[in-house]
């Protein structure tokens, strides 16, 4: 015949005893770090747990209840009600039991009948635990951490009613998250540690770095004040520590960069565009050296700007090499500008000695004038030579060699369209003598030689890094043939067109005009960024 649980002395109330857990069967490594986690010493003493232990005493009717947590050796009481003690023994603890139970409350109606506890010295001695009740504590990763009982040295064979039973897990919640505010707080506080942590860690390295650049370093808030310099900001200008903070930099500048600095400041501010100025700054020995000063501004993920963070650059000695190299390529210039002056003198003188060859001598004078005239477009003797437009524009120095082609109206009869292009001195010289011929023959023969007759350069960039420069006459004598010859003029296009740019030349003598259609190569108009006419 089968055996009843009651028939089985291994059986507690229908469970076998071999199927409980032991209160030790989880990992107590893992346990014991999430109950570091919520700080628990000392928490007695706050007593904040000590109304829902006095609740579920009531709650129940028994005179102890407990909040317990269970550790690798004892059990630590974190509120007590009927009982003065702090902790007992893990191997007499009932909670120990409730964590690895399979129900969320564990119900003992009589310990002296519970094969389990019977032998307790809690059971055998004070207190003299008969009944006990506990729901379990649940961190929350599920890890469980104790239980909140209730005691009685009365056994109680009905146990708890579905209400007490249900009120005891709900004080259970209620523990749970009065710990768990403790621990999100302790880790929030944790967490703004180790970022202010992580922050002045950063800070220090940050000004160490800073402090070992030769450059000075600056950093403002939002709004540009100005509460940061390295060392070497001290060291070059001599100011005590902290002095220069807020707006007190503008004054170590030289009076007459002051306010161009504090506008230009003041646009980034405004704009959140990089500040970059060259300025004059006031030295330890009281000289003034030229800065080159840059900022930019750092921005959180919404875009807002958090700092600016800002270099001084000496340049002083870059910059009186650059102004002496200008100085010195203004006199050269002066000086090729004279030589050309002195031969178109020579040229006249000859002219004049030999009447045959005052033809001759006029083109050549005009073709050396085109030569200056280009020359000191890219290369200006001084500043008051300095073209109107752009030194390395194509319509600029198109414009300026068509200067003398003006109509009645202060209109140009030669009229520049389509794309611009980038010019130096390399190209510079051959575009004159190619587009002074075309001018000068369109003058003599072409469009230009009668008052109504204009032109139009139109100046195409393609996608093949090749310039097309269409050059076409209208409203000139009617061409009844194209010419069968060319001159020296002609000669002359294809000199500075194919041998010195590069390119192709076509001519297409239509009755209206002369069309040119002239091709080159886009690198042959200007050299590459960073490469100089000596390289």
């Amino acid at each position: 015949m089968d055996k009843t649980p009651e028939d089985d002395a291994t059986t507690c109330h229908g469970v076998s005893v071999a199927e409980i857990p032991a209160p030790t069967s989880m990992n107590e490594a893992d346990r014991a770090a999430v109950i570091r986690a919520y700080d628990l010493a000392g928490y007695r003493d706050s007593g904040q747990l000590d109304d829902l232990a006095a609740f579920a005493s009531e709650l129940c009717g028994t005179p102890i209840a407990l909040v317990s947590v269970v550790e690798e050796e004892t059990q630590q009481f974190l509120a007590t009600v009927g009982i003065d003690a702090d902790q007992t023994p893990r191997d007499t603890s009932f909670c120990a039991h409730v964590m690895v139970g399979r129900a969320e409350t564990m119900v003992v109606p009589d310990a002296r009948s519970d094969v389990r506890f019977a032998d307790y010295s809690l059971v055998k001695g004070p207190p003299h635990i008969r009944f006990y009740a506990g729901a379990r504590l649940l961190s929350r990763e599920g890890i469980p951490l104790g239980a909140i009982c209730v005691i009685s040295p009365e056994p109680r064979p009905e146990g708890l009613t579905p209400f007490q039973r249900r009120g005891l897990e709900v004080l259970a919640t209620a523990v749970m998250g009065r710990l768990q505010d403790r621990r999100a707080r302790r880790e929030h506080e944790q967490a703004v540690e180790a970022s202010e942590a992580r922050v002045a860690d950063s800070e220090q390295r940050f000004r160490t770095l800073a402090d070992t650049m030769p450059q000075m370093v600056w950093s403002t808030q939002p709004d540009g004040f100005h509460d940061y310099y390295n060392a070497r900001w001290y060291e070059f200008t001599g100011m005590p520590d902290g002095s220069t903070d807020g707006e007190a930099w503008n004054g170590m500048f030289h009076a007459e960069d002051q306010e161009r600095a504090w506008s230009r400041w003041r646009h980034s501010l405004a704009t959140g565009e990089p500040y970059q100025i060259e300025y004059r700054l006031r030295h330890s020995d009281g000289t003034y050296r030229w800065v080159l000063g840059r900022a930019l501004p750092i921005r959180d993920a919404e875009g807002n700007i958090t700092r600016w963070f800002g270099t001084c650059t000496d340049i002083h000695e870059q910059k009186l090499a650059l102004e002496e190299r200008e100085i010195v390529s203004q006199e050269l210039s002066h000086r090729i500008k004279n030589i050309f002056a002195v031969i178109s003198g020579l040229i006249a003188f000859a002219a004049r000695s030999h009447p045959g060859f005052v033809g001759i001598a006029s083109d050549l004078r005009d073709r050396i004038t085109a030569l200056g005239r280009a020359h000191d477009f890219v290369r200006p003797h001084s500043p008051q030579s300095q073209p109107k437009a752009r030194q390395d524009s194509l319509h600029g120095l198109l414009g300026d060699l068509f200067e003398p082609y003006r109509g009645d109206e202060d209109v140009s009869r030669i009229q520049v369209t389509g794309d611009d292009v980038s010019v130096d001195d390399r190209s510079a010289t051959p575009l004159a003598l190619l587009f002074h011929e075309l001018a000068t023959n369109a003058a003599k023969y072409g469009a230009l030689s009668i008052p109504t007759g204009h032109v139009e350069l139109a100046v195409h960039r393609d996608d093949g890094e090749m310039v097309t420069l269409c050059w076409q006459e209208m409203g000139g004598p009617k061409l009844d043939a194209t010419p069968d010859h060319s001159g020296f003029g002609s000669q002359l296009v294809e000199l500075s067109a194919v041998r010195q740019l590069g390119g192709n030349v076509r001519r297409d003598w239509q009755p209206d005009g002369l069309v040119v259609t002239i091709e080159v190569p886009l690198a042959a108009f200007s050299r590459p960024p960073g490469t100089g006419p000596c390289r």
